[in-house]
Formats: structure tokens, sequence, C-alpha cells
């Protein structure tokens, strides 16, 4: 007969001797919850402008002089747009407050736009991030009237 063989277990062992997770007990906290996880403001900026674009009657975003400024830039070769363009935010560990400028499409009702505009961007943001959205103040700085983007094209020097 033979002899009946020996298994040996594979330890790795650091160079102190000490061998990886002896010791260790299961973590009373969730891996999840182990750790610190920060959100920047350009990202809130980010979510919060494109589902404040997506929303209908909404004709563009910011005051006359953001707007001015973001339609040379987009003009510019190799420019894109600013998704951001009207948006200020204040993060905290937990939670965001919003402040949106717009320019409403004629006709459309504002109360309804801006109550469309304030859902959309608190459930993105809140969706997206986790953060809960305090408030979203809204500010309507326009309204694009028809033909408004003719006059702008024919007063214009440069093309």
């Amino acid at each position: 007969m033979t002899a009946p063989q020996e298994q040996t277990v594979a330890r790795r062992e650091h160079a102190d001797g000490a061998v990886p997770g002896a010791g260790r007990t299961e973590a009373s906290e969730p891996a999840g919850t182990r750790g610190r996880t920060s959100i920047a403001d350009t990202v809130v900026v980010k979510i919060a402008g494109r589902a404040a674009r997506e929303t209908p009657g909404v004709h563009d975003m910011g005051g006359g002089l953001s707007r001015t400024l973001g339609a040379v830039r987009d003009r510019a070769p190799g420019g894109r747009p600013n998704v951001g363009r009207g948006v200020k935010v204040e993060v905290g560990e937990r939670q965001a407050a919003i402040d949106v400028e717009l320019v409403v499409e004629y006709g459309v009702p504002v109360p309804d736009v801006a109550r469309d505009v304030r859902e959309n961007v608190m459930a993105a943001v809140e969706r997206i991030t986790g953060l809960e959205v305090v408030e979203v103040n809204i500010a309507v700085t326009d309204v694009h009237l028809p033909g408004d983007d003719e006059e702008d094209k024919a007063g214009a020097r440069v093309a």
C-alpha cells in the first residue's frame, strides 16, 4: 500500500509573516457605506441643464449675455454647446439647490413650463446623483417669438 498523500494549502504571506485577511471579522456595515462619495458642482449643472433643455416649451437657457456669448462659442470651429448655460447650483454632501434661467417659446403657459422644468430637473438630479434636491428656482429671462431667428440672421453683419 502506498502512504496517504498530504495536501498542502497555499497561503500567501507578507515579508513580515502576516497572512492577508487573517484575523479579519465581518464588517458591521455594508461595503457601500464605507467611504465617501463626492459629486462635483459641474456634474449637477450638466444633469440639470440637460433635463431643463429636454422640457417642451423651453427654447434656450441663460440670460441675454450668456446666450450671446454661448451662441458665438457654439458657432466657433470646434465649439460645442454648453449644456450647463443658465444653471447655477449649490451642492452639499447630501443635498443640492439649483437655479435655472430659461427662455420659453411664445404661447406656452410659463407656469406650466416652469413646473415641468422643476419636475424634470429634480427627478434627473435625484435619480442620477442620489442627492436630495431641496429647491429648483426658475427665472424666465425671455420669450422666443416667431420670427426672432430670422431677425437675428438678417441683422447680423458677419455670417
